[in-house]
């Protein structure tokens, strides 16, 4: 897949490659998407930061966009291409929209 099937603060399901290359269904929160990876938030799992590289979502079952009220936040500077230069996972809570936190 390429950068221009997918959307910053949209929640998708997918089927994607795992670094085992093992294939894996999962649902998705994406935050930012970057030149060749997007991050994204599992939303059904572990709810882990990821660096999702675009070549290993292999199909898009669900997409579906957030309103601007129901986003889930986090700052800039975590979501910039330099934090992600050496890493592909990251432990980051995240604002709750309509919760107060």
């Amino acid at each position: 897949m390429i950068r221009n099937d997918f959307k910053e603060h949209s929640r998708i399901t997918v089927t994607w490659k795992d670094k085992d290359g093992k294939l894996r269904p999962g649902n998705f929160y994406v935050y930012a998407l970057l030149k060749d990876a997007m991050i994204v938030r599992a939303t059904d799992k572990d709810g882990l930061l990821r660096k999702l590289p675009f070549s290993d979502v292999l199909r898009v079952v669900k997409f579906q966009d957030v309103a601007p009220q129901d986003r889930y936040m986090i700052p800039e500077d975590i979501l910039k291409e330099a934090s992600w230069k050496d890493r592909d996972v990251m432990m980051r809570y995240s604002s709750s929209p309509h919760r107060g936190k």
